[in-house]
């Protein structure tokens, strides 16, 4: 199933916008920028064209599969979003979007309603509230970051985004190369461990480098 996070074939921009300071626009600008092989998919409802690409107005309307779904909408949309994706067949979606448990209660009922259709609709979550996802192995820079960082062996996850931009700045400046960029954000589905065993047996992986602030089995890390 992580393949699909890694390794799609084609990638919707839930919450794409041609407004330049908007995360969407930011996600999209990256794939086009540092040329994502695959399919690509803008999802506004109030859109006709952003970036050169023709933008739909749902998931369900794009009429084909998709393999991962960058999600940068209201908190609020997010429980929704995940049941439309289901219609295009994503199997991992990655939530940018902020305003869950990181904001309060209500903010931690909503993460609940999240993790609640992800495993409805069987999709794998990174986040939410995180930076997104890098490979360097096929040029998908699925995060709001600024730079690309160089192809290498080392496979990093952060559950810190400040720590997580540090380190992306100090290995673009230093020409440091990386297979892989993960921000866990808050862990709702994905974690640590998950990807602990992905990049076990991942041939473009030597190194696993990782910095979390907690661990959610124990046993199991």
């Amino acid at each position: 199933m992580l393949d699909a996070l890694f390794h799609p074939a084609s990638i919707a921009v839930v919450g794409a916008s041609k407004d330049e300071k908007k995360v969407g626009h930011a996600v999209l600008s990256n794939l086009i920028k540092y040329r994502y092989p695959g399919r690509l998919f803008p999802i506004n409802p109030a859109g006709v064209e952003i970036l050169g690409l023709p933008c739909f107005p749902t998931m369900s309307a794009v009429g084909g599969p998709v393999d991962l779904a960058v999600i940068a909408v209201p908190a609020r949309f997010v429980p929704e979003t995940l049941k439309d994706c289901s219609a295009a067949g994503v199997r991992a979606a990655v939530i940018l979007s902020a305003g869950f448990k990181e904001a309060g209660g209500k903010g931690a009922i909503l993460e609940q309603e999240v993790k609640r259709a992800a495993a409805e609709h069987n999709i794998r979550v990174l986040g939410p509230n995180c930076l997104g996802v890098i490979n360097t192995a096929n040029n998908m820079n699925a995060t709001f970051a600024a730079g690309m960082l160089p192809k290498g062996r080392i496979a990093f996850f952060s559950q810190s985004g400040a720590l997580g931009i540090a380190i992306l700045d100090w290995a673009i400046g230093n020409r440091i190369g990386f297979s892989t960029f993960i921000s866990l954000g808050n862990k709702a589905d994905l974690n640590e461990i998950d990807f602990i065993e992905y990049f076990i047996s991942d041939p473009e992986t030597d190194i696993i480098l990782g910095y979390i602030e907690d661990v959610v089995d124990g046993k199991r890390f």
